[in-house]
């Protein structure tokens, strides 16, 4: 190997470790997250190939990466004018209790079946909240990060899931076992469930979030019992 390509490499390495050591520091940097992936897809290629050939192995999704569907951004607004148990309505209050960005995520350029799929799982992180039920704190999060590893085998989210058990471990020891059932509870629940990614959710805002949770096969989380 050329020096260049070895120095390239140590670089792309360090990059992703200082991103990891921001998240363990502080799990809501969105940020430090997409940097994270962003350093994976160049010093890690071929991982992040198995993690697209095992998406595109499930008929539905290859063939929503196919056709390269893109909706537009949703409006809060109008979505708070659909029925109560409607995921659009679901989707809005999630949205507007808790103070997020509906279009938060890092943009990328879709040019490719892999980046069709990387910017759809950015693009539909907080629906899949609202589909499965996953709380927004830590555990919740990293469950949800459980249920996606089951479902596309994203490095991302196996690195979050190791981050977030030596963050506790080293920082909050006492919410471990809690981190743990949400782990193991999401990622049951993911390899259960029908795949979540090749759904076209804005086509749809209209229909109830049990609607949705009976045809993928999405269990109810179970409550955590100490």
């Amino acid at each position: 190997m050329h020096f260049k390509e070895l120095r390239r490499l140590n670089l792309n390495y360090l990059n992703t470790l200082k991103s990891v050591v921001n998240v363990l520091r502080d799990p809501t940097q969105t940020d430090s997250i997409y940097d994270i992936e962003d350093s994976l897809l160049r010093s890690h290629p071929q991982t992040m190939a198995a993690s697209l050939n095992y998406m595109l192995s499930r008929p539905e999704i290859a063939a929503f990466a196919k056709e390269r569907y893109s909706p537009s951004e949703p409006e809060l607004v109008k979505l708070m004018t659909y029925p109560p148990n409607s995921l659009g309505y679901a989707f809005a209050q999630y949205i507007s209790s808790s103070g997020f960005d509906p279009g938060f995520y890092r943009k990328m350029d879709v040019v490719d079946d892999a980046s069709c799929l990387l910017f759809r799982l950015r693009q539909t992180h907080d629906i899949w909240h609202v589909v499965t039920g996953m709380s927004v704190d830590v555990a919740g999060e990293i469950g949800l990060k459980a249920f996606e590893l089951a479902q596309t085998r994203r490095p991302l989210a196996g690195i979050l899931i190791a981050a977030a058990f030596v963050s506790t471990l080293l920082n909050q020891p006492e919410q471990l076992d809690r981190l743990l059932d949400r782990v193991a509870s999401g990622y049951r629940m993911g390899a259960k469930a029908k795949p979540l990614l090749a759904q076209k959710w804005e086509d749809h805002w209209e229909k109830p979030v049990a609607e949705w949770r009976a045809e993928l096969g999405i269990e109810p989380m179970p409550v955590y019992v100490p």
